[in-house]
């Protein structure tokens, strides 16, 4: 047999050609992402922090990826409601999860929590950290961590504090801050920082940790006044604030972080083009300016040192919030 009968002919080579190009096409909507809009969950009210940062990235990940980003407020259950959606959602990154450090922090303590934040996410990206600032209401007669505790004590019994919910960081921060001083408050949890803050404002709680960029606003106006910043260091947007550990409370510190998770399994291509989507954002200069000048500092990670940043948070806060005998139902 000669080599010429060997060769396809024309006509077969164009039905090849076809074929294959027909796969290609076939396969490119597969390949390609996103294919519809993303839904991203934030598992907290509107009006705090993780709402604010998340809002910022969805509409600049919309515009970079041609598709909206479509914000899910989901505030319920101190986060674990909104949480759970997305560990039950399909591994294909149009179902996310934008949220703050209590999604670490509570693990530990909840009885029953419906998921495992190792297990069931992928982490993708840390976004943001700031300092929570302990702030009070105008009217408590307090500015600073001294008189706070001479005041609490004074008014045993009738001083509240607020938090984003139970087991989170304003919550487990203020638990730790009273242990240390000898004080006792009652807890009120609302649906994130936006309620609590509004609570504050309305005087229903006199205290609480918030985020810089929630509480600024409000100090600004002269509504809510700050004690002190929890964070090891004093923040940049707010050099004046002295810290906790600064005013007589050494080695304490509570700062909040905000990070971007998909359900178990996300494929590592598309972990990656997102970790890299979310990076180009945070490094723009007008996006990390307007940041840092709300005591939001940029902070993209690497997915495996945000998986790290979980892991230690757990053990770190679940051993504090069991050893100060706080519980979650």
């Amino acid at each position: 047999m000669s080599l010429t009968s060997c060769r396809p002919s024309r006509s077969v080579l164009v039905l090849m050609g076809l074929a294959a190009a027909g796969t290609a096409i076939a396969a490119a909507p597969a390949d390609r992402y996103p294919v519809r809009p993303v839904r991203m969950i934030i598992p907290f009210a509107p009006g705090g922090g993780t709402d604010a940062v998340g809002r910022l990235l969805a509409q600049h990940l919309g515009e970079r990826y041609g598709q909206s980003f479509l914000v899910d407020n989901r505030p319920a259950g101190s986060g674990i409601v909104g949480a759970e959606i997305v560990a039950r959602a399909p591994a294909d990154g149009h179902t996310l999860l934008f949220t703050f450090n209590s999604f670490a922090s509570s693990a530990l303590l909840v009885e029953k929590l419906p998921y495992d934040p190792v297990r069931d996410f992928t982490p993708i990206t840390l976004a943001t950290t700031s300092p929570l600032l302990l702030l009070a209401h105008a009217s408590v007669p307090v500015g600073n961590i001294k008189e706070m505790t001479a005041w609490v004590r004074a008014n045993a019994g009738r001083v509240n504090y607020g938090s984003s919910g139970n087991g989170s960081p304003p919550h487990l921060g203020m638990e730790l801050l009273m242990s240390r001083l000898g004080l006792s408050m009652t807890h009120i949890p609302y649906k994130g920082i936006g309620p609590a803050t509004a609570a504050q404002l309305g005087n229903e709680v006199q205290f609480a940790f918030t985020p810089v960029l929630v509480g600024l606003p409000q100090m600004k106006a002269g509504k809510l006044k700050a004690i002190a910043s929890g964070a090891a260091r004093r923040s940049a947007a707010v050099p004046d604030i002295p810290t906790v550990a600064e005013s007589g409370v050494p080695g304490f510190d509570l700062s909040g972080w905000w990070g971007l998770l998909g359900p178990a399994k996300l494929p590592r291509a598309r972990v990656d083009d997102l970790n890299a989507a979310v990076r180009r954002i945070l490094e723009d200069g007008d996006v990390r300016r307007n940041l840092l000048a709300q005591g939001m500092d940029p902070s993209p990670t690497t997915p495996e040192a945000f998986a790290e940043i979980i892991r230690n948070d757990m053990q770190t806060w679940g051993a504090l919030g069991r050893k100060l005998g706080v519980k979650l139902d």
